[in-house]
Order: C-alpha cells, then sequence, then structure tokens
C-alpha cells in the first residue's frame, strides 16, 4: 500500500458526513476493518436527523469498523475534535474484561512508527493481530471509547493487544440520547497512553462492536476533523 503524502493546513477534515446525502453509497477513501477476521459486520450507513446527514452504526452480535486513510503531523495538527450520539449502553460490557469488551461508541486513531523498535512480545502480538484480521495493524492506535462504568480519563490497554490504549472520554448513562462534542490533545493523550511521542497519524475511524456480549449497539457519528492548536 503507497504512503500517502502529509496533509497541508491548519485544518484537515477526515469526516465531513454533514455534508453527505443520507442513503447515498460512503465515499469509496473510507474503508471496512476487520472484514476477514470471521465476526458479523457492523452495519454503517448515511442516515438524516434534524441537525444533518450523519454515519449511523449498527452492530447486532456484530465487531468490524470503518476508517479512512489520512497522512498527518500530529505535533502540527494535534487537536481532534468529533461529535457523537449513543442511546443506551451494552448490557454486560466491560472494556477491562476481554470476553466482555464492547462499547457502542469508539473514535479510533492510528499512528505511524517503526514497529522494528517495539520487543519482540509486542512484535509477536501485532502479527498474531494481523493474522486474525487479515490485515496489518499499525503501530499504535488510540482509542477514545464510551464505557458502561469506568471512569472519565480513565487509560488502559486493549485487553488483547498491548499496542492498542484505550481512554474513556464517556462513562455510563447520564449523558444517553445526547449529541456530545469532544476536542482532545493527540499528543498528550498519546504520552501519557504509551509514554513516547507520537508519530504521524494515518488513519481515522469508527467503531460500534458488541460481539462479545452478543448483545446489539447503535451510535451516531458526526464531522471529525485535525486541526492547529
Amino acid at each position: 500500500m503507497h504512503e500517502l503524502e502529509r496533509a497541508s493546513g491548519d485544518l484537515i477534515e477526515v469526516a465531513r458526513f454533514s455534508r453527505m446525502r443520507a442513503g447515498a453509497p460512503l465515499p469509496g477513501d473510507w474503508q471496512g476493518w476487520g472484514l476477514h477476521s470471521g465476526k458479523r459486520r457492523t452495519e454503517y450507513r448515511l442516515v438524516d436527523t434534524p441537525g444533518g446527514t450523519v454515519l449511523e452504526a449498527h452492530a447486532d452480535q456484530a465487531a468490524t469498523g470503518l476508517y479512512r486513510r489520512v497522512r498527518a503531523d500530529t505535533h502540527r495538527v494535534p487537536l481532534l475534535e468529533w461529535d457523537w450520539r449513543v442511546d443506551r449502553l451494552i448490557p454486560g460490557a466491560d472494556l477491562s474484561i476481554g470476553a466482555r469488551e464492547d462499547a457502542a461508541a469508539r473514535l479510533v486513531v492510528s499512528f505511524h512508527g517503526d514497529a522494528q523498535a517495539l520487543d519482540f512480545q509486542q512484535r509477536t502480538m501485532l502479527r498474531l493481530a494481523r493474522a486474525f484480521a487479515g490485515e496489518p495493524l499499525p503501530y499504535a492506535m488510540l482509542i477514545y471509547v464510551w464505557s458502561n462504568r469506568l471512569p472519565v480519563e480513565t487509560a488502559l490497554p486493549s485487553p488483547q493487544i498491548e499496542r492498542i490504549r484505550m481512554i474513556v472520554v464517556e462513562s455510563g448513562g447520564a449523558r444517553l440520547g445526547r449529541w456530545l462534542h469532544y476536542r482532545r490533545n493527540l499528543v498528550e493523550d498519546y504520552r501519557r497512553a504509551f509514554g513516547e511521542e507520537p508519530g504521524d497519524v494515518v488513519a481515522i475511524g469508527v467503531l460500534t462492536d458488541a460481539d462479545n456480549t452478543g448483545q446489539s449497539a447503535r451510535a451516531l457519528y458526526g464531522d471529525i476533523t485535525l486541526r492547529a492548536p
């Protein structure tokens, strides 16, 4: 796969779902992830809401993601902004337990890096993950997630892959049913999660999954941008 050139400018529009037409196919540069894992596929489609067009995700015992490749200098455009809405939590989901690690809403950021700099165990885990998913994993991933119970700002590794770190940005049911806006500093969050400087952002996507609990989940995702401070 060819390398993308770094995007220029102080504002990078990763996703402008609001400018798309409800019911239309997703743009060709949005791709599915985990389609060869053997898991049921989460359904993603553009839908109309009173506030405009958004991306709807519906997972019925499913767990596949949707992402767009983008190359950006994380230190130049460190601010990640997005909106989402969740109407119900997933009963029994627990991000700290692999057998119950589901979430109605996740915003996934992938980073470039030198995989050879990782220790043997970490490289082995990335190879195993690639074999399972049927596609390579990036050097590192940050996942912003809505948790059932973990406190906001909790940072924890994925139960399956140590190079995937989750940061809880919403927890519990107090703000269900509302459109919520987030702004995160990727450099600060990456340093906290991995203890090192981040490389370039190479992809951003969404993931709604409910396979481990055997439940269903639905989320609405709004526009996603990267911007300079």
